[in-house]
């Protein structure tokens, strides 16, 4: 399998329905606990992230005290999940307009670029600009996409340790979806097979599997 190109990685959403459970489940497993991130209030969600190198990072996102809003669910249907999963990857680039319109193109609809912030529990305000995340993208092999302009990369800031290995994609229509990814920049050969991804972390307790 041909390796992805790491410097368009930013990073891996890893979602759950008890953000606090999970943060104590992936210390145990990988030997670093994520740090909070903070809360987005457009989502009803909050946020843990530990670094996968320089410039990559896993979000674990759940949600936060508010209760579920059946007009205005949360992504990654958060709200349903059973059990932690490795829901989509997000991708960087410096014009986020033309990737949007190169993946219409394509016929994947990353929606209208919009803007993000957050309040670290430091206070620090993080900024960034992104396409819509609640975007179906192939149930997420696609990713969405994020500038951070200015604002320092969390990849730098969280805790450290692990590392970003690899990361394989898998879709019935593998061709194609390699294809659409080659097409935004990320030179990856996805695998044929049910709809999928899982990240290969090393980490102080070894390798693991995220999916």
């Amino acid at each position: 399998m041909a390796p992805l190109l790491f410097s368009v990685i930013d990073h891996l959403v890893f979602a759950t329905s008890d953000l606090e459970q999970c943060i104590r489940e992936l210390a145990d497993l990988l030997g670093v606990t994520a740090a909070l991130g903070g809360r987005h209030p457009k989502w009803r969600t909050q946020n843990a992230l530990l670094s996968l190198g320089p410039q990559a990072y896993l979000e674990v996102m759940g949600p936060d005290d508010n209760p579920p809003d059946p007009d205005n669910p949360r992504p990654f249907g958060i709200d349903g999940l059973s059990s932690p999963r490795l829901v989509t990857w997000v991708a960087r680039t410096d014009d986020l307009q033309k990737t949007a319109s190169e993946a219409k193109l394509l016929g994947i609809d990353l929606g209208e670029v919009q803007s993000g912030s957050r309040k670290k529990p430091d206070g620090t305000l993080l900024q960034w600009q992104m396409t819509d995340l609640k975007k179906d993208r192939e149930n997420g092999v696609v990713p969405f996409f994020i500038n951070w302009g200015a604002t320092p990369h969390p990849g730098g800031t969280s805790p450290q340790g692990c590392s970003l290995a690899r990361l394989r994609v898998f879709h019935p229509e593998a061709d194609r979806i390699t294809h659409v990814l080659s097409r935004l920049g990320a030179k990856l050969e996805v695998e044929k097979g049910p709809v999928g991804l899982e990240a290969l972390v090393r980490a102080p307790r070894g390798q693991v599997i995220l999916k």
